[in-house]
This record gives C-alpha cells, structure tokens and sequence, in this order.
C-alpha cells in the first residue's frame, strides 16, 4: 500500500507514527512546504514572556526520526495539484523547483490551516504579522522585540496569549477584539468580561466591540490601526483572528462544508474512499449536538490524525467525537472549558440554562483558597449537561476533562452534582466545587429526578 500524506504538523505526524505501527509494509511518502514540522504555535507567546528561551525548544519531531524508519519525507515540496480521479499528484521542489508527479494508493489530507487574513484596508503592511507557523513566529519573535507599542488583532486564545506574553516584557499593548465579548466562543459573557479585567489590570488595553478598518503609516513613523471610533498608534501588530482549512487542493472532488472543511465519516474517510483528512482541513464531530462542526485544535489534530493512520488500511477505530475541551493561563489565573455555551446552546434548538457558582475551591481555614467562578450550561428538557467554564487562579483545568467525560457519557446535572469526589482541605470541600454547581443547577430545576 503506498500512502501519501500531504502535510506535516500534528495530524500528519500523529497519523505517520500509526501508519508506521498498523501498517509497517506500508510506503510512505510525505509532503511538506515549511522545513521545521511538529511547531506548537503556543509557544510564541511562551517564548515572548520568556518561559521559552528558543522556539527551536518546542518541537517534538524531526524529519529525520521518520527517515530512520523508512519514511520518505519531502520537505520543502509543494503539492500544486490533486487528481482524485487518477491518484496522481503534481509536486514542487520549493529549493530546486523541479516539478513532477507522484501517485498513492491511499491519501490523507492533512495540510492544516491559514490565519484568516480580514479584508482590512493596508493589512498587506510589513509591519503587520502573522504568528501561526514556525517562521511567522520567528518573524514575529524577531521584528518585536524592541517595538515598544503592539497591537493584537483578535481576542480568541492567541491574542490573549500574546497580549500576555508582550505585557509582561514591558509592551504597550491594544487588543482588539470585533464580537462584543473576549472568548465569545468559549465562554459566558461573565467570564469574558473578567478575563477582560483581568487584561486590564496588567496594563492592557482592550478594545470589545471594535472593527478595524484600515493600517496606515503616520508621519511621525508609527503605524496607525484605525477603527470606526478612533486611531491607536503602534509600532507592529500581529493577527490571530480566526483560522481557515488548507483544502482547496481537493476543491471540487471531496465533499466539504461552505468554509472549506473536509466532511469525514467517524473513521476520517473522505466521501472518496482513498482519502483521508485530519485536523484543520477537516471537521470534527461534536458530541453534544451530534454534529459536525469546523473548531480547530492541536488536541483534535492529534486525535484525528491518529484515526487516520489507523484506519488507511481498513475501518478499525471509531472516532469517540469531541466537547472541544480547551484551557490557558493568564497571568496566573486558570480559563478551562468543555462543551457549549448557552449562546450555541440556544442557536442548537436546546431549551438550555446556566447555574453560576462561585466560592473558594477549598475551604476558607486553609491558606490561598482561592476563588473558582463556573458556568455551567444544561437542558432543562434532559437534564443532561451541555457545557462548562471555569476560571480561577487555583488550577482547575482537569476540571474541564472531568466535565468533558460526563458531556461525552450523556452525564446529568444529578448525577454532577452527587458523584464520588475525593475530599481533603488541601484539595477541596466535602462537596467538590463541581458537585456544588451541579447542586445550583438541580435546585433551579426544582430538585432532583426520580431515580
């Protein structure tokens, strides 16, 4: 069996290493534009605050740890062209720019995704950065360094990340963010607007519910971000607003979404039989809508490339879907989270609500008890938990994980809100802080259910 994978990030490395296991008979051949693979772009703004002395730190694998067993590894190629039809792809040697053909009997697509660049009058200027691959961020690590005013356009993870990294090595820093909320995706509007203070607090400025409208050179030799209510003189800024799949490759011949997303079965094929797509350039299966939906994540990368390399063969392993469970640290404070908000909640026909809680996580005798805000989303109809925020400077991340099993197992609010938690004053209360929000929600819901 000869496979070819186009693209070398997380899903394609996670599916080479199964390929490699299930299939050890198997040819491998993989194409790559960038000369580094495996970058996690998460390490810019940890290299930018310092935590990360190099960005060259932060990669997992190697080119040649694949040519050691027996991979053939094009880097610095190109695919120009896919023809599903004949199994043959036109390549380019981006060093020698010799173009030829290759052919595969199973493909899987997983070249990623782009920044999506905003039609923004003047964006094209060299002063404006990208920071989603390895040599944008070094650009970006480079030509900032002793800028003292940066401008972030997006209020997602990666303009807060960096917003955070640019902060606390003495930048001025504006955000700006267009949706009226920080983390809209993600997060209630409480938690957006704390997550807001908590920028603020350090010397950001945020700017919600802001529309850039152009970049432009000043005479003074600043670069000016202008927006419907005001001009805000930097001297760089950086893009993080939003990502886009890199499938126009197989346009036309696979079915995809309206954006672009390649629509797999739960064993990462194709609507083609002979291809395969992981990661960015495909769609995940959300688990507590039961649809599928475009939300790129290196967690859901991994995962589906891993599928990939399983299944090339034949259908061995089913995907188990996804709550799209994320997390960061901001200045210290923990932001977790798993499922729906009650925004998407709503907009998927779900008679939903939230029960708040906020306390400390551990009793307050015991020094540092530090307080946890949750939102937790459910549907009154079911009982069945939708979706979870937390947020506080106790770490609460694998409070999210715990979540996501109980969204993935059609959990309740009940059941939340009596399940076996251990307890130590060291850890928590008797009623774990996750019992006690499901506690809240079973009282607005006017006791529990019959059991």
């Amino acid at each position: 069996m000869k496979v070819i994978v186009i693209g070398c990030t997380h899903a394609g490395i996670a599916a080479i290493k199964q390929i490699l296991i299930n299939y050890p008979t198997a040819e491998i051949t993989v194409y790559e534009r960038q000369e580094k693979i495996s970058y996690l772009s998460c390490a810019t703004y940890l290299h930018i605050e310092g935590t990360v002395k190099s960005l060259e730190e932060t990669f997992y694998a190697e080119p040649e740890d694949f040519v050691k067993q027996g991979v053939n590894m094009r880097i610095r190629h190109d695919v120009i062209k896919v023809d599903a039809a004949t199994h043959t792809l036109m390549v380019q040697n981006l060093i020698t720019k010799e173009i030829f053909y290759d052919t595969y009997d199973k493909l899987i697509m997983a070249a990623g995704s782009s920044t999506a660049i905003p039609a923004i009058t003047g964006i094209e200027n060299p002063r404006v950065l990208l920071c989603k691959t390895y040599d944008q961020a070094h650009d970006l690590c480079q030509k900032t360094v002793f800028q003292p005013r940066i401008g972030i356009l997006g209020g997602g993870h990666i303009g807060i990340e960096l917003a955070e990294g640019y902060a606390k090595t003495g930048h001025e820093v504006t955000l700006f963010q267009r949706p009226k909320y920080l983390l809209d995706k993600y997060v209630e509007p409480t938690l957006s607007l704390a997550t807001a203070d908590l920028l603020k607090s350090h010397g950001i400025k945020v700017l919600t519910d802001t529309t850039v409208t152009s970049f432009d050179e000043d005479p003074d030799g600043s670069l000016v971000i202008a927006t419907e209510d005001g001009r805000y003189h930097v001297d760089m800024a950086t893009v993080s607003a939003g990502m886009l799949p890199n499938t126009k490759l197989l346009k036309g011949q696979i079915d995809m979404t309206a954006n672009g997303a390649i629509i797999t079965d739960d064993y990462m094929y194709t609507s083609d039989e002979n291809i395969l797509a992981a990661g960015d350039a495909a769609v995940v299966h959300l688990n507590v809508t039961n649809q599928s939906a475009y939300l790129p994540l290196a967690s859901q990368a991994v995962r589906q490339g891993a599928l990939a390399g399983m299944n090339v063969g034949e259908r061995r392993v089913r995907t188990f879907g996804t709550q799209i469970t994320s997390g960061m640290l901001v200045f210290g404070h923990t932001i977790a989270e798993s499922g729906l908000t009650l925004k998407a909640a709503k907009a998927a026909h779900l008679n939903a609500a939230t029960a708040h809680y906020d306390g400390p996580y551990r009793p307050n005798f015991m020094p540092d008890a530090f307080e946890v805000k949750i939102e937790l989303v459910y549907d009154r109809n079911s009982r069945q938990v939708l979706g979870v925020q937390l947020m506080s400077q106790h770490d609460v991340s694998q409070s999210a994980n715990v979540v996501s099993m109980l969204i993935q197992n059609h959990g309740t609010i009940d059941q939340l809100a009596m399940v076996d938690m251990l307890f130590s004053p060291n850890f928590n209360n008797p009623f774990d802080y996750l019992n006690l929000v499901g506690q809240i929600a079973v009282t607005q819901e006017n006791g529990y259910a019959r059991s």
